[in-house]
């Protein structure tokens, strides 16, 4: 009896993902065509020999506008860590021993649990570059980007709002975190935490409960992550925080508690324009690593 022949899985076309996730960008055939610098009739067929090879579709298209189907919104995710990881790996060979300086901003809750694990990965494949990093408001890094004071910097922005020239790297769910058999999301108003207008965890939590006309108050304000957590922890407050932030010491809490759904916040990056191999080789770093963490979950915990 013959054994059944395996047939290898194609590979996906890391120059056609990289389409892909330009028309994923923009919205538009043309706009992708002159970021990867293809006629749009070249773009169109790049697509169709992506659902050929899937089987299925990965844009949903009318006369006025490109769109992901559910299919396309997986790959997308699939196609931004593969082209990361291909950033990164080639320039592990091609400028393996660059040096120079890298200045990085970061906001106080990403410097605190997502900074380290980018810097310590960074530091082992490129022993040559340091970074100067600078913990402060989105609102003030995005000003010293544009001020040129900073090359990269990262910041939290409310889903689907990143500013112009920037980049999503992750997106997570916002949840209402409590004292673990705390009673404070039972006053009447509810004392809340949080930190000034512009915040990105503030809005969705603010605009939730005035859709619902719950009463609260602004007990304690933090722009730190440690600031909140202790005002959580003694039950003097709820906050609105990211899901990944809940560990064991704090609960969320949802509707059948009495607060509404907040939504979600996306953690963005902006790299300064006309940037050195240094900065270029560090701001593909970040991509690569927040790929893997949003992959094997390492951000959640």
């Amino acid at each position: 009896m013959n054994a059944p022949i395996n047939h290898p899985a194609p590979l996906l076309e890391l120059d056609i993902l990289r389409t892909f996730v330009a028309i994923a960008d923009t919205g538009s055939f043309t706009a992708a065509g002159s970021i990867v610098f293809r006629t749009p009739s070249a773009v169109s067929m790049q697509i169709k020999k992506l659902e050929e090879m899937l089987g299925r579709p990965v844009f949903a298209r009318d006369a006025r506008s490109v769109t992901l189907t559910n299919d396309g919104v997986v790959l997308l995710g699939y196609a931004r860590r593969l082209l990361s990881l291909n950033r990164e790996a080639v320039s592990q060979f091609v400028s393996p021993d660059i040096s120079g300086v890298v200045r990085l901003g970061a906001p106080d809750d990403v410097g605190e649990r997502l900074l380290p694990t980018v810097l310590k990965r960074f530091a082992k494949t490129h022993p040559s570059i340091a970074v100067d990093v600078v913990i402060d408001m989105s609102s003030n890094l995005i000003k010293r980007v544009e001020e040129r004071r900073l090359d990269i910097t990262l910041l939290t922005c409310q889903s689907g709002s990143v500013p112009e020239g920037g980049e999503v790297l992750l997106t997570e769910r916002l949840v209402w975190a409590g004292a673990k058999g705390g009673c404070a999301h039972l006053c009447s108003p509810i004392p809340v935490s949080m930190w000034e207008e512009g915040c990105a965890w503030r809005a969705g939590a603010v605009e939730g409960l005035n859709e619902r006309g719950i009463s609260y108050r602004i007990a304690y304000m933090s722009a730190h992550t440690a600031g909140q957590r202790a005002a959580i922890l003694s039950d003097l407050a709820v906050a609105p925080l990211p899901e990944s932030f809940v560990g064991d010491d704090l609960v969320v809490l949802g509707e059948e508690d009495g607060l509404p759904p907040i939504g979600t916040y996306s953690i963005g990056m902006i790299v300064r324009s006309d940037v050195e191999p240094p900065v270029c080789a560090a701001a593909d770093h970040i991509r690569a690593t927040f790929a893997m963490l949003t992959e094997t979950g390492e951000f959640n915990g």
